[in-house]
């Protein structure tokens, strides 16, 4: 059985989203979703997302294409990955991490996963940022 990951923020969960968890579903049998910590998604986005992370938490485990949602770390953002050590991690076309940088990271950790980056769908209209707006 395959094990997918993906990880985000999903503060506000629209069509993009669900675009992105159902192509990254494709890619395995299993899908792992680690909705980001308060902190760390204000480290990586510069500001506090709109809603607390436990109820984001629980907006990601209701959508059907998901098998599993978990809460990420604090400070040290690999350590999800070691733990439910997927087969297969998807990125998000906008998600600033490099897919040669994880995959450094995770070679430094003795994992392997192979990491894929998901293409966009409608960015113009179903990206968080613009969303928010």
């Amino acid at each position: 059985m395959k094990t997918v990951m993906c990880a985000g923020t999903f503060d506000t969960i629209h069509p993009g989203h669900l675009f992105y968890l159902s192509e990254a579903k494709k890619y395995g049998d299993r899908l792992v979703v680690v909705v980001a910590r308060n902190g760390t998604s204000e480290s990586f986005k510069g500001k506090m997302p709109i809603h607390d992370e436990k109820e984001r938490l629980e907006k990601v485990r209701t959508l059907k294409v998901v098998d599993q949602a978990v809460l990420g770390h604090n400070g040290d953002i690999f350590k999800i990955i070691e733990e439910i050590k997927p087969d297969i991690i998807c990125l998000g076309y906008d998600q600033k991490v490099q897919k040669q940088q994880l995959e450094g990271e995770l070679g430094k950790r003795g994992l392997k996963a192979e990491v894929i980056r998901i293409g966009s769908y409608m960015p113009n209209i179903y990206k968080s940022s613009k969303i928010k707006k």
